[in-house]
């Protein structure tokens, strides 16, 4: 289980709550590529009562097929539009303003339609804010947790944005989606080990996108995963180690190991550097040097978690 709460994120936490009453509607902005893990459920629970537009990022980078799925999926919800966009493409911005209007229903015509922009870090919060405002207004940046602090910039169409620091919840209980947002780079680098994450990610696209992951690294075989019997033991603290692995069916570790001995990562006496292997594997991954992936669909959305949004109606909103 990863946990960590900065305390920058609490404070911004509470922005949220005192400036949600004079909200319309608000924009969670989600990564297209892991829609599911990237959003925020300590979000979902403090917007509860607001219509929502979910805008999937980098959809320049996801997988269009499943990038549809998840557009279908949320449209179902209750007060829920989605739109995936990529967040430099100005034509693709350009509903935006209308769905808001559209999700707020009436709002007095003498006032602008007020709309918070949400999500996690580094999920294309800022670059949003700027397209749309057609001028630079957020600062942007490929690192986790780039705005502070809420800013706010009017629009063209009658719509106010408020924009609000990334906010991380406090544990992340999927650990599946933990090692799908570092493998983004939605986390920082130091906040799960390295190599471990490039590890699950080998493992995760050779199940998702054999051909994919053969074809950019010449691979000649993807093999197969001896499921530890060790991996569902419990550790003293109580928490269940997943066999991430196992659940792929395929050695990332012998992948990643084939990748750094191909890239760079062989050392003198045959010794490979796996620590190479995951920067080439989760640098190309993130640069979409690999092709358009998504790294989960709703299928892969837990039991507990779809119950939730099934019996989520109007009236709870």
């Amino acid at each position: 289980m990863l946990g960590w709460y900065p305390g920058h994120m609490n404070k911004a936490r509470r922005q949220i709550l005192e400036a949600l009453p004079e909200i319309d509607v608000v924009i969670e902005v989600l990564d297209a590529r892991l829609p599911y893990s990237s959003a925020n459920p300590m979000l979902a629970s403090l917007t509860r009562h607001k219509p929502v537009l979910k805008i999937l990022s980098r959809a320049d980078l996801a997988d269009p097929e499943r990038t549809r799925e998840w557009t279908a999926h949320f449209d179902a919800q209750p007060d829920t539009r989605a739109l995936a966009v990529t967040t430099t493409n100005a034509r693709d911005l350009k509903r935006i303003p209308r769905l808001c209007h559209e999700l707020a229903g009436q709002v007095r015509a003498d006032r602008d339609v007020r709309v918070m922009v949400m999500g996690i870090p580094n999920v294309g919060k800022s670059t949003l804010i700027n397209g749309l405002a057609g001028r630079t207004i957020a600062k942007t940046g490929n690192e986790p947790a780039v705005t502070k602090r809420q800013q706010k910039v009017r629009i063209a169409g009658q719509v106010a944005l408020i924009d609000t620091p990334g906010v991380l919840w406090p544990k992340i209980e999927d650990q599946a989606s933990a090692y799908r947002l570092a493998a983004s780079g939605a986390i920082r680098d130091t906040a799960i080990d390295y190599v471990d994450v490039a590890v699950v990610a080998a493992a995760e696209l050779a199940r998702r996108y054999p051909d994919a992951l053969s074809t950019r690294y010449k691979l000649k075989e993807l093999p197969a995963y001896r499921p530890n019997p060790d991996a569902d033991r419990v550790d003293a603290d109580g928490d269940a180690r997943p066999d991430l692995l196992a659940l792929a069916g395929f050695d990332g570790h012998a992948i990643l190991t084939t990748i750094a001995g191909k890239r760079g990562g062989l050392r003198a006496g045959g010794e490979v550097d796996l620590h190479r292997g995951a920067e080439v594997l989760l640098h190309e991954l993130r640069d979409g040097k690999l092709g358009r992936l998504t790294l989960e669909t709703p299928a892969d959305i837990p039991a507990e978690d779809a119950t939730e949004d099934s019996g989520d109606t109007a009236a709870d909103r």
